[in-house]
C-alpha cells in the first residue's frame, strides 16, 4: 500500500474510533440517535482529521516528532470526537440568536392566520 491509502486508512480508523468513544461517553436515547451520532462524527472526522491533527501537533509542538500517519490518526479521532459536541454549541448559539426568533415568531403568526 501507498502512503495514500495509509493516510485514508488512519483517518478512517480515527474517524471510526473517536465516534464510538463518543457514543461511549454519552449514552444515545436510542437507536435513531446513536445512528446520526456515529455518522456525524465519522464525517467529521474524515473531513477535519488533516485540519485538527496539525493544529494539535502545531500546539503541542510535536509535529517534527511523529509522522503524517499518527497526526491524521490524532485528528480525525479529535475531530470525531469533539463533533457531537460543536454541534450542539453551535445550536444553541442560533437558537439564542434573536434573528432566529424573530423568524419563529413570524411562523408563528402565520401559522394563526393573521
Amino acid at each position: 500500500m501507498n502512503d495514500t491509502n495509509w493516510l485514508w486508512l488512519a483517518k478512517l480508523a480515527g474517524a471510526v474510533g473517536g465516534s464510538a468513544i463518543s457514543l461511549a461517553y454519552i449514552l444515545p436515547h436510542g437507536r435513531r440517535e446513536a445512528a446520526s451520532r456515529f455518522a456525524v462524527g465519522v464525517v467529521c472526522g474524515l473531513v477535519f482529521g488533516g485540519t485538527a491533527g496539525l493544529k494539535i501537533a502545531s500546539e503541542l509542538g510535536v509535529e517534527a516528532i511523529i509522522g503524517p500517519i499518527e497526526m491524521m490518526l490524532m485528528g480525525s479521532a479529535a475531530a470525531s470526537l469533539c463533533a457531537w459536541w460543536a454541534l450542539g454549541f453551535v445550536m444553541r448559539a442560533f437558537e439564542q440568536n434573536r434573528i432566529v426568533g424573530m423568524f419563529r415568531k413570524k411562523d408563528q403568526e402565520n401559522a394563526d392566520g393573521r
